[in-house]
């Protein structure tokens, strides 16, 4: 139904509202034969969108979303700037185990709410009848501008890796065959964002096989990368003790504080552990499947990282030599340094390019979902145009698009500096964070009392899970607003920070003018869309 048919009772008194909610949570129990199209009916939703995943397909998603080795790929200046091996390989392993903890936490409340809607529904689900519109009201914007940045970093970082890839091949020492100007720049960016649109909307039904390629190829990829650097290795190896143990400080920052600034490479790789959550209504057991998905990917994430990240390590050049690299994208510089050859290091690139592609069409399609999953509830300005659905593609067409019109707006942000890309990979992250530590916080709060009935209860490993979760949050947080070096310059500021606070301040204004009269949150039982 439009926004403006509203039958909630927003604005008519919190008291209202509070009995409708009332109730256990509706469920799949095993002896039940409840569809998931049932279940998402009794959440108060219309099912409009094709349930064509199936378990692997969802995991293989999930698997794109983070696009390890790609998104180790794009970030490594972090860790080499903040602390070299010791936090590229540790800092992985540690903000893995952490995450896999995020995972399962959200697992466990997406299988009693598995909705497109995601985060933001459950914490309004979970929360007490007096906080449940606002808190469902931040943790849907910051769910969204979360995918939608989170995408623009992917489709942002994959032109850099671009650039940096095609230099591989250089006209004299130092000088690549594309200048990397910020009008090529943005133009290349602007080609990729329509290409992963394109592919998106128009190639729906497809998507899941070239998903589950990209596993057989992201893997074939690592393998060759892994065993020609090695092999070759012209410029020498590395021993043992130099991976694992050099810890090598250049930002100014103390040691200790660095190498939790360097830990931005890997919350950047594992920050869309979430975003899968958003396919829920397209998939054919939410309750078991997606919770599954998330917590199996990162699991085959944490193997696929340190497989391509032990190898590089191993072959390192000087470190302040990558750091220094005016791309700032250090990978093509290692691998063509250890291959010794311009054409075998592009050929050696290839599978991290296609994966980067692939990367920003996933991402591309779950910012959609989130995005037309909130303006369905009426909590996006327009509304009534973000919430239709495409039924010729099968997908929110429209939401799609305005993902897309404000990605390249900000877009526009590189012109002015070209420390743009760390703002933008800082704030998805910041948001996604935050938003997935939400609905953990008021379950784990509220006593897990909704997530027992669900078919993913882990027990007391869920609070241990949920704790973890929530404490990387308090840490994340003020951690990805810090520039790599406390000697600030413009083009080492974080803007992250300011787009963060714009973006907030935004969703305060709408929620003043708006929202607070108007914004009812999801719909009760028996209330569909």
């Amino acid at each position: 139904m439009e926004t403006a048919d509203y039958k909630h009772d927003a604005g008519l008194g919190e008291s209202k509202m509070d009995h409708k909610f009332d109730q256990q949570p509706p469920r799949l129990s095993s002896g039940e034969a409840e569809t998931a199209d049932q279940l998402l009916e009794n959440l108060g939703y219309k099912p409009e969108l094709a349930r064509t995943r199936s378990t692997w397909q969802v995991a293989f998603m999930s698997f794109v979303l983070a696009s390890i080795p790609y998104g180790l790929a794009t970030t490594l200046n972090y860790p080499l700037i903040n602390g070299g091996p010791v936090d590229i390989i540790w800092g992985w392993v540690f903000v893995s185990a952490i995450i896999i903890c995020v995972a399962a936490s959200l697992g466990e409340i997406t299988s009693v709410y598995p909705t497109a809607g995601g985060v933001y529904y459950q914490a309004f689900m979970l929360s007490p009848a007096k906080w449940r519109r606002v808190a469902s009201w931040i943790c849907g914007w910051l769910y969204v501008v979360g995918n939608i940045t989170i995408t623009l970093a992917v489709n942002f970082g994959t032109t850099l890796f671009f650039v940096a890839c095609i230099n591989v091949f250089e006209k004299e020492p130092g000088v690549g065959v594309l200048e990397g100007s910020t009008y090529q720049v943005f133009l290349i960016f602007l080609a990729i964002t329509i290409l992963c649109n394109a592919v998106s909307a128009l190639g729906n039904r497809w998507l899941p096989y070239l998903d589950t390629a990209a596993i057989f190829w992201t893997f074939a990829g690592v393998i060759a990368i892994t065993i020609s650097v090695l092999a070759i290795a012209k410029n020498g190896r590395h021993d043992a003790k130099y991976v694992f143990t050099t810890f090598e400080n250049s930002s100014g920052w103390p040691d200790g504080w660095s190498f939790f600034v360097g830990l931005l490479h890997a919350g950047y790789a594992t920050s869309s552990t979430g975003m899968i959550i958003s396919m829920c209504e397209e998939v054919q057991k939410p309750s078991t499947q997606v919770p599954k998905a998330m917590v199996a990917t990162v699991v085959i994430n944490t193997f696929a990282g340190l497989l391509f990240l032990i190898p590089l390590v191993f072959v390192l050049p000087n470190i302040q030599y990558l750091i220094g690299l005016a791309s700032g994208q250090p990978v093509p510089a290692i691998i063509v340094d250890a291959v010794g050859s311009a054409g075998g290091a592009f050929g050696l690139l290839v599978p991290l390019m296609v994966l980067a592609l692939l990367c920003g069409i996933g991402c591309t399609t779950a910012s959609s979902r989130c995005t037309w999953a909130f303006a369905r509830d009426g909590a996006i300005p327009g509304s009534k145009w973000w919430m239709k659905v495409n039924h010729k593609l099968d997908v929110p067409l429209n939401a799609m698009l305005l993902c897309a019109v404000v990605e390249v707006i900000l877009g526009l942000i590189y012109f002015g500096s070209t420390a743009a890309f760390n703002a933008f990979s800082g704030v998805g992250v910041i948001c996604l964070t935050a938003a997935y530590a939400v609905p953990i916080a008021i379950s784990l709060v509220s006593g897990r009392k909704q997530v027992r009935t669900g078919q993913f209860y882990l027990g007391p490993i869920g609070v241990f899970c949920n704790i973890v979760a929530i404490g990387w949050s308090l840490l994340a947080l003020p951690l990805f607003c810090m520039p790599t070096s406390p000697t600030v310059t413009p083009a080492t500021v974080n803007y992250a920070p300011a787009v963060f606070v714009a973006a907030m301040l935004i969703s305060g204004l709408w929620y003043w003018a708006w929202g607070h009269k108007n914004y009812a949150g999801p719909p009760v039982q028996g209330e569909h869309h």
